[in-house]
């Protein structure tokens, strides 16, 4: 019975890689031959290993399991959380178990929020079949697995990580340790693992945020108090371009009623005309996020989007957020006395920050605003 459900959580997980293949054609020409050999890896894998696992599953016993040493397992723990390389314990679907303190200085991503979500979605859309796949592979047994791949958050700077499988004692399951060999980061001007300042510098990021976030909402008020009252589109438009740039490098804008008559795209704004050319002709019933939010009235706030069609595909079947590289989403109704009146979906992109609580809690104001100039409210 054990052996079935492995087999059957093999299967499963053999079935998700291939959708995520399936994602990833849409990566540039200089990528694609690292998916088509995770693709050609993927189908190896099916005729050397499912096939016969599955002629196989009424024969063998049962593995047998061992037990370490209460004062050995304190040990390798704290080697583990020590090691000055950034070092990640995942599962084989490449979901994070633990991380060491090196690996949360390198990633930028506390140890409590990584834990329970996926290693590839800190990592370059076109890295993460990829890595998966090899994942997947070290997982069950076939070898150590080496690959270089990139940060979402820093991709110019290559990483090299080295897979190897490891049984920890009471675990169910062959884990994966992954090791992370970043390159030069003092040349881009960015931390090394390990490094650590010997003073405490005041540190005036957040400071500078919310002065920025302060001011983003005093043009919002502006905009809203001098549009024409109750014109929909005037409002709108005036509203997403007080975003756009300062505050997020997409803002699209489906308006209407979700319930009658549906939503229609009345403003994309982006990084290029032609950009926005394309994504305005998208339908947003087509996009799973506007209609669910619609359906809700409840807003979105998304790091390292999980997903890579929720916000749909373009005109040639491509998913959007990895086209425009998005690392993180706002998606807020523009709701007033219950009514649901639009939809606005802002994006990141690349290397820049990601929408914090604190905007998205901004954001959830001037929605709310943004409806009541829309629909005329006094």
């Amino acid at each position: 019975m054990e052996r079935t459900d492995e087999f059957g959580e093999e299967l499963a997980d053999f079935v998700r890689r291939v959708a995520e293949l399936k994602a990833a054609r849409s990566v540039s020409g200089g990528d694609l031959p690292t998916v088509l050999d995770a693709a050609i890896f993927e189908l190896d894998h099916v005729a050397g290993q499912l096939w016969p696992s599955y002629e196989r599953l009424t024969s063998g016993g049962l593995p047998r399991t061992t037990s370490a040493d209460r004062q050995e397992q304190h040990l390798l723990r704290a080697v583990f959380q020590r090691f000055p390389l950034p070092v990640a314990l995942v599962d084989r679907e490449a979901v994070v178990r633990r991380l060491n303190f090196a690996a949360t200085s390198f990633t930028g991503v506390r140890a409590g929020y990584a834990t329970g979500r996926p290693l590839t979605g800190f990592l370059a859309h076109a890295d993460r079949a990829a890595f998966r796949s090899q994942a997947a592979a070290v997982a069950r047994g076939e070898g150590d697995r080496s690959l270089t791949v990139h940060l979402q958050q820093r991709p110019s700077v290559p990483v090299h990580a080295t897979l190897t499988a490891v049984r920890p004692s009471g675990e169910p399951h062959t884990t994966v340790l992954v090791v992370l060999q970043p390159g030069d980061l003092r040349a881009t001007g960015a931390p090394a693992p390990g490094d650590s300042p010997t003073t405490q510098v005041p540190d005036l990021t957040e400071t500078t945020r919310h002065a920025a976030l302060t001011d983003v909402l005093d043009e919002m008020t502006t905009a809203l108090l001098t549009a024409p009252r109750g014109d929909r589109e005037a409002v709108v438009r005036r509203a997403a371009q007080v975003l756009h740039g300062r505050f997020a490098d997409w803002v699209v804008a489906d308006t209407g009623a979700p319930a009658a008559t549906g939503l229609s795209r009345t403003t994309v704004l982006a990084p290029s005309e032609q950009e926005a050319k394309t994504l305005a002709a998208q339908s947003p019933a087509r996009c799973p996020l506007v209609v669910e939010t619609a359906r809700t009235a409840s807003p979105t706030l998304q790091v390292r989007p999980p997903n890579p069609d929720a916000f749909g595909h373009d005109a040639e079947g491509a998913p959007v957020l990895v086209q425009a590289n998005v690392t993180s989403l706002l998606c807020v109704p523009l709701a007033a006395e219950g009514t649901v009146a639009g939809v606005l979906t802002l994006f990141r992109c690349g290397a820049r920050l990601a929408f914090s609580m604190a905007e998205a809690r901004a954001m959830d104001t001037m929605s709310r605003h943004i409806a009541l100039a829309v629909t005329g409210t006094p």
